[in-house]
């Protein structure tokens, strides 16, 4: 690979140390998805309204990662490189519109509205509607070699305009309602923290209690969203960048590698510390859950453990005389 980088011709090395990182963090990012799923799975939180919205963008996260490692650097035109470019697109828009689903979600939540009723709407937006933008490029055979992996290839006619029509025109909208739903979300949070607090002598425990998980649920939520603005500034300076620059730049190409992966792993951390997830991290607890997935194989389990108890015989064996001598004794 080293000796076939054709981005930096001078410096073969770049390719391999580009190619090095894109897996690792690509694996990272997979292992983190896989973490917050199994984690709803385990602890059966899927049955909450708000923590499939997290197992959904867990998922676009995973098959994000996934998508990443289909190819080396650089990249050969044929059609591995353009289905990696398709389901690059269509996976990154993906999670974006989950993001946006979800910070709707929480504002919806703190008008205390019940939007429930569109769990449809939000799988129909999230998985429908990036596969209009990930599928118009065919249509001028566009997809090629970009850089670290395949998408809207930089030697085509138009390559900025696609590039910016198919992801940087719906991330740029998304961030401006992200950014107004912050602000609206943050000074409404602090609001109701403020008023819940000043009332909490005046409620019955039931009723601080929920008011206490609803606001753990907000907190746990909100990460979502700023992680997902943080980790996109990087792509959207490189992009800009070979908008203008013909010359690729390695260190923008390896902070977008880092950035673009690498928000699974941080949504898997977001998760992971939410202290509520952290309290059931225990083998205790963690056994439970399993034996709630599996009860033929907790029944069989028990029945063995019953039938071969630390200390105790396994079987009953008389040994002879034994019991006639004890017998005489008593006598």
């Amino acid at each position: 690979m080293a000796n076939n980088c054709t981005l930096f011709l001078d410096k073969q090395h770049y390719c391999t140390v580009i190619y090095a990182v894109k897996q690792t963090v690509s694996s990272l990012e997979l292992i983190g998805s896989l973490f917050v799923i199994f984690i709803i799975w385990l602890f059966k939180t899927y049955k909450y309204f708000h923590q499939r919205l997290i197992l959904a963008l867990s998922v676009a996260a995973l098959c994000g990662s996934i998508s990443f490692m289909l190819t080396g650097v650089p990249q050969e035109r044929g059609p591995l490189c353009e289905l990696q470019a398709w389901f690059i697109t269509y996976f990154v828009l993906a999670l974006l519109f989950w993001v946006c689903c979800i910070t709707f979600n929480i504002w919806r939540a703190l008008r205390g509205d019940r939007a429930k009723r569109l769990e449809k709407l939000y799988h129909f937006v999230s998985w429908g509607v990036p596969v209009i933008f990930a599928s118009a490029p065919f249509s001028e055979n566009v997809y090629g070699p970009a850089g670290p992996w395949c998408w809207v290839a930089g030697d085509v006619e138009k390559s900025a305009i696609w590039r910016f029509a198919t992801y940087y025109i719906p991330l740029f909208i998304c961030i401006i309602g992200l950014f107004v739903a912050y602000i609206y979300i943050f000074v409404t949070h602090r609001r109701q923290v403020q008023r819940w607090e000043g009332i909490h002598r005046m409620n019955n425990a039931a009723d601080v209690e929920q008011r206490r998980v609803l606001m753990n649920h907000i907190n746990s939520l909100m990460a979502y969203p700023f992680i997902y603005l943080v980790l996109s500034l990087a792509p959207f300076i490189h992009r800009v960048y070979n908008a203008v620059y013909s010359d690729p730049s390695f260190v923008l190409i390896l902070l977008h590698v880092i950035s673009i992966p690498l928000t699974g792993l941080i949504n898997a951390i977001a998760f992971g510390v939410n202290k509520e997830t952290l309290n059931r991290l225990n083998w205790a607890d963690m056994k439970v859950a399993f034996q709630q997935h599996f009860p033929s194989w907790n029944q069989g389990m028990d029945r063995s453990m019953g039938e071969h108890q630390l200390g105790e015989p396994t079987q009953c064996t008389e040994f002879p005389g034994r019991s006639n001598t004890r017998s005489n004794t008593i006598k």
